[in-house]
């Protein structure tokens, strides 16, 4: 008979999957957000996306980058996620949804890919393999771990 309890068992394999799905997202969304406050890798600039979207561009721009930032060292990483969440769903009201489903068509199928890899981190938090585990954040009374918007 096993001596783990329910979940124990698998966990370093969910930390690590929860590692890879927060770098993989957070790579994604810094480098788009570089194209966006940079001009980066041939994007906009911060100018250009103050311009095509007003001051929404530049909490568009800034959420990516610093969101993705957050997500790959695992800073503020059910807040950076869900924020991206929001820039996702945004993009899809606002460009992509009038296209259809498809990427091929300009379609939102890329954006709801990217809120699928961002979901697991909203829901489960970073895992173990966070900067923000070690840092000293205020725990919660009940659970001993960081205050969710903070973990």
């Amino acid at each position: 008979m096993s001596t783990d309890t329910p979940g124990t068992s698998d966990r370093p394999s969910i930390d690590i999957s929860l590692l890879v799905v927060r770098v993989v997202a957070g790579v994604i969304f810094a480098a788009h957000g570089a194209q966006k406050v940079f001009g980066a890798f041939g994007g906009p600039g911060l100018a250009g996306m103050a311009e095509m979207l007003g001051p929404v561009g530049y909490l568009v721009s800034i959420g990516e980058f610093f969101g993705g930032l957050g997500l790959v060292a695992g800073f503020l990483t059910r807040f950076s996620a869900a924020s991206n969440i929001v820039i996702m769903i945004g993009a899809i009201v606002m460009v992509h949804g009038q296209h259809g489903f498809f990427l091929s068509d300009s379609g939102f199928e890329y954006n709801l890919a990217l809120i699928g890899l961002l979901l697991p981190t909203v829901l489960a938090g970073p895992g173990k393999f966070a900067i923000g585990r070690s840092l000293p954040l205020p725990k919660s009374a009940r659970t001993g771990r960081p205050i969710l918007v903070l973990e």
